[in-house]
């Protein structure tokens, strides 16, 4: 688990994330974590890579710490942000999964399907994924063979 020091996380999302993230940032805004918003700002439809590729460029400057993007089925936002070097975003549906992303891949951004997940999973899911650290060990060899 990490330190309770305070960490800088990302967070964005298209229009079909828009509800989820408001809520994430509701569920948060009283814990160690300081988010920046990177937006949608409405539930007006919007093309998500203009959302996430900021989002993506912070966390690959080390700008903040972690990213949550989110999108309909998550795969959209997912695509973007693994565009940039030294980003590895996870798409999660289960706490497991979220785990594994941080554990076995060093995962930097959650992505997550709103459409498919409630929120209460997103919150559970997101908690897990920021407070769990990389295995490191015979990870390490797969998560650097990534950026080659």
């Amino acid at each position: 688990m990490k330190a309770l020091d305070t960490m800088y996380i990302g967070i964005a999302s298209d229009h079909a994330g828009y509800e989820m993230k408001e809520r994430l940032k509701e569920y948060f805004a009283h814990t160690f974590f300081a988010l920046k918003d990177f937006g949608t700002h409405s539930e007006e439809s919007v093309d998500y890579p203009d959302y996430i590729h900021p989002l993506a460029q912070a966390v690959a400057k080390n700008e903040i710490d972690f990213g949550i993007a989110i999108c309909g089925s998550g795969n959209g936002v997912s695509i973007v942000a693994n565009k940039h070097k030294n980003v590895r975003a996870a798409l999660c549906w289960t706490d497991e999964i979220a785990i594994l992303a941080r554990k076995h891949n060093d995962a930097n951004i959650i992505s997550l399907p709103a459409r498919f997940i409630s929120q209460a999973l997103a919150e559970d899911m997101v908690e897990r994924f920021l407070t769990t650290d990389f295995e490191g060990g015979r990870h390490c060899n797969r998560v650097n063979k990534i950026n080659e």
